[in-house]
C-alpha cells in the first residue's frame, strides 16, 4: 500500500534521513521513536511534501502513477484561531473543492460524531481543552481522506487520561486507516502499533 525506498535528506553536513526504507500495508500502524534531532519530524515532513528529499522514492503500488495522499496532525495542533472547530475542518475541503457545500458539511458532521466533538462544532480553539484541540486536528486531517495519516507526537502535551483517549481513538481507526506515528511515548507505541522502529542519526532500525 505504501513503499518508501531509500529516502535521503541532508541539511548541510547533517544527514536527517539516511537511506530510509519501509513498507506498510493498508490499515497498518507504524510507530517511530527516537531522540530529538534523530530524523523523526523530517521523515514526516518529507512524506507530507513539506520538505523535498535529496533522493529516494515514495510509492503507492497499484495507485495511478504510484501517487497517494498523506495527512499530518501537528504536534502543536496548528488550528486556525479565527475559525470554529467546524470552520477548521471544512476550510481545506472548500478551498480544494473536494465536494459541494452539502457534501463537505455532511462529512464534517460524520467525523465530528466519530471523534466526539459534535457539541463543540461552534467553539473556537481558545475554548477547547488540549485533548479537544488534538481531536479537532485529527478530524481536520480526516476531512481530506488521506491514504496515510501521520501523527507528530500526538500525546506529548496531554495528561495521562487524555493520552489514553487519543490512543483509544487511534486504535479505533486501526484496520481502516493506515497510520504513521512519531512518538516519545513507549506505552502508546506498544499499545497502538503493528510495526515499531527507532530512528537515530537519520537511520531507521526496526524494533523486535
Amino acid at each position: 500500500m505504501l513503499r518508501v525506498n531509500n529516502l535521503c535528506k541532508s541539511f548541510g553536513r547533517v544527514k536527517a534521513l539516511d537511506d530510509v526504507s519501509f513498507e506498510l500495508a493498508k490499515g497498518e500502524t507504524l510507530a517511530v521513536i527516537g531522540p530529538s534531532g534523530g530524523g523523526k519530524s523530517t521523515l514526516l515532513r518529507v512524506l507530507n511534501g513539506l520538505d523535498k528529499p535529496d533522493s529516494g522514492a515514495i510509492i503507492f503500488p497499484g495507485y495511478p502513477n504510484g501517487i497517494g495522499t498523506f495527512g499530518l496532525v501537528f504536534q502543536e495542533y496548528n488550528l486556525f484561531p479565527q475559525y470554529t472547530v467546524f470552520g477548521n475542518m471544512t476550510l481545506a475541503p472548500r478551498l480544494l473543492k473536494t465536494g459541494d457545500t452539502k457534501q463537505i458539511n455532511a462529512k464534517a458532521e460524520e467525523i465530528l460524531a466519530k471523534v466526539g466533538l459534535s457539541d463543540k462544532k461552534n467553539n473556537y480553539p481558545s475554548q477547547l481543552s488540549g485533548g479537544q484541540k488534538q481531536r479537532t486536528a485529527i478530524a481536520r486531517a480526516l476531512m481530506l481522506s488521506p491514504d496515510v495519516l501521520c501523527f507528530d507526537e500526538p500525546t506529548s502535551a496531554l495528561d495521562p487520561k487524555l493520552t489514553d483517549e487519543i490512543a483509544d481513538m487511534i486504535k479505533q481507526m486501526k484496520g481502516e486507516q493506515t497510520i504513521i506515528i512519531v512518538t516519545h511515548d513507549m506505552d502508546v507505541m506498544r499499545e497502538v502499533a503493528d510495526k515499531t522502529a527507532a530512528i537515530a542519526d537519520g537511520r531507521l532500525n526496526w524494533e523486535k
